[in-house]
């Protein structure tokens, strides 16, 4: 241990003992102010805001701090000690105008210098309320205190020392920990290219191209949190809502939002959204014929257009076919006569027309129907009153009430699921044109008939039964959000980000996917101008984030040779310079696989790996691979689509459930070629498989190694 290090190591150790002591006092303090349960509405906002500081403290004592920094602003004669942290302490009595900061909150605009500062002489700045502030940073130091304990202290940059800046020794530090069952914050670690995206302005559609591992899905989480701080008048955490695969994936990110104080977020799959927003009398079709139409089979694989019914049903073309719909049902709305509610009374058809075409125009159309049969019950009230006789105003009023039922029956079911049977002429209810019926592609209408017919709708349904849901009635002020995340996007539709963009204000959106990971391209986007040219130039912003901080160098050069050889892509990874073991591609037969696998999973545990995975290239090999291992007596578990929860240690599951997920070792089995040959599919499909792994990759094959993969 050097002088200097020891030196600088000693201060923070009598840092951390003065903060340590100070949040312990606030705590205290707050903790013997009984909770106050009465009516008084200011006391109970006080104790609101005691509450939180309470939980606020409770999480600074544990770790207060992962970083410092020295800052003199260029108007200001003082170096700064500037400690940040995940919470945001502050020192003295609050309300009283006494306060300093203790530790400065992550997402405080000061706090964005230690993340985009990485060295050099010359001035620095950051953007703040009163604008930009210019001045020097002297040091820049990364702090590892874990349960109170102060456990590494490193100096990313001293103004003051010869030695050049270290900033990726921290990050490089943190990178080689093992993984568990769950997603981490990178609060500590996050990166300048990381932090612009993390900070950009809210009402932005913002698009993120990111590689495999390059933390697309945690910069996303962080960037709720610090939405909810900057804007915090403007938006509520219930308010947003996360999109993800599935709900194993939701598991598996669950302590990201939590760990930086954020809670109450809502948080779920796009199918379970849509199903419960459209309230249909229809079943949703299990997904498990789709992805075994496209994963389920080694041979016989279903060739890729934009006819293939997910392409076509998540479109732009199906939405203006919609639109021709939704105007002709408009035309033809109102029925084509007069209304009288009895003999010798008569409400003209013009008159109605008039109502629902001008005066009612700006409601949806099920809502225009609503306001105009009031309106013509309010015509008929005024007409019974000119009625005196008792008896002739019991009789009209029988016959009104008659009437209205049977004229209320000549205008259209304004009803979502009505009118897509009648796309696909899966029920005669409402005839539309030819022209429209006939623009939709044959085998796509003959396949979703099947399922219309049984009352069922398939996933890739749910996009156009939506936007004709918003086309037809009001969206409720409960359903709007004030900003949506959409976690690998390059499987959504553009479509489904049209329909949202009704349900989000001023097209708050973070959209973050990898295109060389679009293994659903039978449903997804291929570009992301397909969901850019949603939105005018102002309403966007496109990121690409290009390093990858998950795998070693090997696995990442490794799967760049895949996407070379198989898609002929440019967005390759650039990996952090991590190195680790190099790539295994080992040939076996079926009577040494066994044995293959035991030595390796023997080797994973000597070297403490928390987290393996098995993956098969279809969900019938991981079943009778792991049926295989686990009568063998190993402790393993499958992953087949149908769990909530990640459990980690030793998993079984085909590669296309294992998107968004990271393992410490991977096992990719059966990489031959006939499991998987030289086309853009099967290729994506190996790349999301070898990017899975953090630090260990072993590629089998039996007979022939798939073209894919680079020589060994």
């Amino acid at each position: 241990m050097t002088d200097t290090f020891h030196s600088a190591y000693q201060e923070e150790l009598k840092r951390l003992d003065a903060t340590k002591l100070e949040i312990e006092s606030q705590l205290k303090w707050l903790r013997s102010i009984p909770e106050y349960t009465g009516d008084d509405f200011t006391e109970q906002v006080l104790e609101d805001s005691r509450e939180v500081r309470r939980q606020r403290l409770a999480k600074a004592a544990e770790e207060p701090y992962f970083g410092r920094m020295d800052f003199q602003a260029t108007n200001d004669s003082n170096t700064a000690e500037l400690y940040i942290g995940k919470v945001g302490v502050n020192q003295g009595e609050e309300g009283k105008g006494k306060e300093t900061p203790l530790v400065i909150d992550w997402r405080a605009p000061i706090s964005s210098l230690f993340y985009s500062f990485t060295g050099g002489e010359g001035p620095a700045q950051y953007e703040a309320p009163e604008g930009t502030i210019e001045g020097l940073v002297y040091l820049k130091r990364n702090l590892v205190v874990r349960k109170q304990i102060l456990q590494r202290v490193v100096d990313t940059y001293n103004r003051e020392s010869d030695q050049p800046s270290v900033n990726d020794e921290f990050l490089l530090y943190r990178l080689g920990e093992n993984k568990d069952n769950r997603l981490r914050d990178i609060v500590s670690t996050i990166q300048a290219e990381q932090d612009s995206i993390i900070r950009a302005a809210k009402n932005t559609a913002l698009i993120i191209q990111g590689v495999a591992g390059s933390g697309k899905t945690t910069v996303a989480l962080h960037r709720l949190a610090f939405l909810l701080y900057q804007y915090q008048e403007q938006i509520r955490a219930e308010k947003m809502i996360i999109f993800a695969p599935n709900h194993m994936f939701l598991n598996y990110i669950s302590d990201v939002l939590p760990e930086l104080g954020v809670g109450n977020i809502q948080q779920g799959t796009f199918p379970d959204w849509a199903m419960n927003l459209l309230d249909l009398k229809a079943k949703l079709a299990p997904s498990t014929a789709l992805l075994s139409k496209w994963f389920g089979t080694i041979d016989n694989r279903p060739e890729l257009n934009d006819d293939v019914s997910g392409r076509f049903k998540g479109s732009i073309r199906l939405q203006h076919l919609v639109d021709q719909s939704v105007k002709l049902l408009e035309i033809n709305s109102v029925p084509d006569t007069d209304f009288s509610p009895w003999d010798g009374a008569v409400l003209p058809y013009k008159t109605i027309r008039v109502w629902f075409d001008e005066e009612y125009k700006h409601y949806a159309l099920a809502k225009r129907k609503d306001r105009v049969m009031a309106r013509i019950n309010r015509w008929v009230e005024m007409e019974l009153k000119k009625i005196y006789s008792a008896v002739k105003l019991k009789e009209n009023k029988k016959k009104a009430s008659q009437r209205m039922k049977t004229y209320a029956n000549k205008w259209p079911n304004f009803d979502a699921l009505t009118m897509y049977k009648a796309m696909f002429q899966a029920e005669p209810k409402m005839e539309l044109p030819n022209e429209i019926v006939s623009e939709i592609p044959p085998q796509v209408a003959t396949d979703t008939r099947k399922y219309l017919k049984k009352n069922q709708v398939l996933t890739e349904d749910l996009a156009a039964l939506l936007y004709i849901h918003v086309q037809l009635h009001e969206i409720a002020g409960e359903d709007q959000f004030d900003h949506i995340v959409i976690d690998e996007a390059q499987d959504f539709s553009p479509l489904q980000i049209a329909v949202l963009d009704r349900f989000v204000r001023n097209h708050s959106f973070t959209i973050l996917g990898d295109l060389s990971q679009g293994i659903h391209a039978y449903q997804g986007i291929q570009d992301w101008n397909e969901m850019q040219a949603l939105f005018t130039p102002e309403e966007t912003a496109y990121f690409a984030l290009t390093r990858s901080y998950r795998s070693t160098t090997e696995i990442i050069e490794f799967a760049n040779e895949i996407l070379v050889r198989g898609v002929k892509t440019d967005l390759l990874a650039v990996p952090v310079f991590r190195s680790g073991q190099p790539v295994r591609v080992t040939p076996y037969t079926k009577a040494e696989q066994f044995g293959l696998i035991s030595d390796a999973l023997n080797e994973f545990k000597e070297r403490a790996f928390n987290t393996t995975a098995l993956l098969t290239r279809t969900l019938e090999e991981a079943v009778a691979l792991y049926t295989e291992l686990k009568e063998k007596g190993l402790d393993i578990h499958l992953i087949d689509g149908s769990q909530s929860k990640y459990e980690g240690g030793i998993s079984v599951l085909p590669i296309y459930l294992s998107k968004g997920l990271e393992f410490d070792a991977v096992l990719v089995m059966d990489a031959d070629d006939r499991h998987y040959e030289a086309n853009m599919m099967d290729a994506k499909l190996l790349y999301v498989g070898c990017t899975r792994a953090l630090h260990e990759l072993w590629v089998l094959y039996e007979g022939k190694p798939t073209p894919l993969v680079p020589s060994s």
